[in-house]
């Protein structure tokens, strides 16, 4: 019982704390898990030349512009989710669950138009290495929100009757 009441003051602590944190921009997450910032691992990744590296730069930062703004209302959603755990009724479940999948959907829709205009830009090998570099950030991104915090229910859980 002890353990229980422990381990659900640990789980609600550190939910609660990472939801009242102010946004954390997902190049941190990045920087954090490899020691650089997002630009130089793409840089040193991707490895292009200096005329490719000016036209890759232009659709980089659209692409960065368009996925810090999805980045947004993703932490949004979380801090949404944070804010009404707890009391979380079926009309904010189906309005949260629509807002992740329809941020995810952004997600796939932004790779997709970024793979065109690297293709133009840089070519298509070139563009499908961005692309794989990209979606494997986002995925390690991903990883590491899910990892903090709960599943719905999850703290119900750790209640003691």
């Amino acid at each position: 019982m002890k353990k229980l009441s422990i381990l659900f003051i640990l789980v609600a602590t550190s939910f609660s704390s990472y939801a009242q944190s102010s946004y954390k921009e997902d190049v941190e997450v990045v920087q954090s898990v490899y020691g650089k910032t997002k630009s130089e691992l793409v840089k040193q990744y991707m490895n292009l030349s200096d005329e490719q590296s000016v036209a890759f730069t232009k659709v980089y930062d659209s692409y960065e512009t368009e996925r810090k703004a999805l980045g947004q209302i993703k932490f949004q959603l979380i801090n949404d989710y944070a804010a009404n755990y707890e009391t979380l009724t079926d009309a904010k479940a189906d309005e949260l669950a629509k807002g992740t999948l329809k941020n995810h959907i952004a997600y796939e829709k932004l790779y997709t138009k970024t793979y065109h205009q690297a293709k133009k830009a840089i070519g298509a090998i070139n563009a499908a290495k961005f692309i794989q570099l990209e979606v494997y950030l986002q995925t390690i991104i991903r990883s590491e929100i899910l990892e903090a915090i709960p599943f719905i229910g999850e703290l119900d859980k750790t209640k003691v009757n």
